[in-house]
């Protein structure tokens, strides 16, 4: 019986490997749109730490082809490194509307946020446009993202994201983990549901529907901050809408450890939010399951048929989303170890509900809030 199973999912889970493959090509090809009114803007960026190419992600946020917009970067210590590195950018770019609040006040435990509610004071437009540290965009970002508000229905947009490595083995198994997992089950997800999800690589809303919403004081203590921020708007008779515009994110993992806790941290979010649904991810690992199958089985002739042809699929589709996202080719070598870490990341999110986040420990709660220096 387990052999079987473990078969009909190896084999829906092929199926899903092209549908995955062709939610990115598709996704890819979709026009970007951008109106011709574009509202003046506040681009919200918490940051924390000297990240690597951090001076080259802010930049590209100054760099935006947009009539009227501000960057109001947000800090909880002056000594942070962080804080240098704004000030080279406001230094290289000073027609730009550029704040920098350093606000040590501590509100709730998700820092992040409370980050974001002492740097709201300096926003001085309606449009808020809330973006990651690690996120560089492209000149368009910003006429992209307002779009969407043209219709009155819309109360937040959202974006998705593209690994890019910066080197090195863990970080190239990072990328490969969002490029190839990540974004096409995203991207299935929202197809299915359409905007029935929120990601914190970007979230734009007007002041009004935060305000309604319970300004970000509501989100103290939420990890997956993005997700109930995108919920509390859609409590609202809202609509979410995703932009065509793919950002990249800097996947720069120091060591196997670092991507371990990383990875860990999001699973056991997912986890929290969806739990059927995330256990039932199991099923977009078809390698994985392949190879139980030929375990359970005996590793008979047609347990090694149903490997083979699971592992194809796995390997096409990488080559085929890497084109799509025009990326360079991923050693495929590294596939099968990717694989093998995303099940030991998937059954390790169930052992447990403790969160390693920015050098302090949290232990998540039933409802998805932090505790402070968690330990089970």
């Amino acid at each position: 019986m387990l052999s079987a199973l473990a078969a009909v999912f190896c084999l829906a889970g092929t199926l899903y490997l092209v549908l995955a493959a062709l939610a990115v090509r598709r996704f890819k090809l979709l026009a970007p749109k951008v109106s011709a009114a574009k509202p003046a803007a506040t681009l919200l960026k918490p940051l924390h730490g000297a990240e690597p190419e951090l001076y080259e992600n802010l930049l590209s946020f100054c760099d935006q082809d947009y009539p009227v917009f501000q960057l109001v970067f947000g800090l909880r210590e002056a000594d942070d490194p962080a804080a240098e590195t704004v000030r080279r950018v406001m230094a290289d770019r000073p027609h730009a509307d550029i704040s920098l609040v350093i606000d040590g006040r501590v509100h709730g435990s998700n820092l992040k946020v409370s980050n974001l509610e002492n740097a709201l004071a300096a926003a001085k437009y309606d449009l808020l446009v809330i973006s990651d540290s690690d996120m560089r965009v492209t000149p368009g970002y910003l006429s992209e993202v307002a779009s969407p508000f043209d219709d009155a229905r819309v109360g937040l947009v959202t974006c998705l994201y593209r690994g890019r490595c910066t080197g090195g083995l863990w970080s190239r198994l990072g990328t490969l983990f969002i490029n190839h997992g990540f974004l096409p089950s995203a991207l299935i997800g929202w197809a299915l549901a359409p905007g029935d999800a929120c990601f914190g690589a970007t979230m734009a809303l007007r002041r009004q529907t935060l305000e309604r919403i319970g300004g970000f004081a509501a989100f103290r203590d939420k990890l997956a901050d993005d997700y109930a921020l995108g919920a509390a708007v859609k409590a609202l008779g809202l609509e979410l809408a995703l932009s065509a515009h793919l950002p990249d994110t800097l996947v720069a993992e120091a060591d196997l450890s670092a991507l371990f806790r990383h990875e860990l941290r999001w699973a056991r979010t997912i986890r929290s939010l969806a739990p059927v649904g995330y256990a039932a991810s199991l099923v977009t690992q078809p390698v994985i399951l392949a190879a139980l199958f030929m375990l359970l089985s005996g590793f008979t002739l047609t347990s090694a048929w149903v490997f083979g042809i699971a592992f194809f699929f796995r390997l096409a589709m990488v080559g085929f989303i890497d084109r799509a996202l025009g990326s360079l080719p991923t050693p495929l070598w590294l596939v099968p170890f990717r694989d093998l870490l995303s099940f030991m990341v998937f059954v390790a999110s169930f052992c447990g509900n403790r969160i390693d986040w920015r050098d302090q420990r949290f232990r998540l709660a039933e409802d998805g809030s932090l505790v402070v220096n968690g330990d089970t």
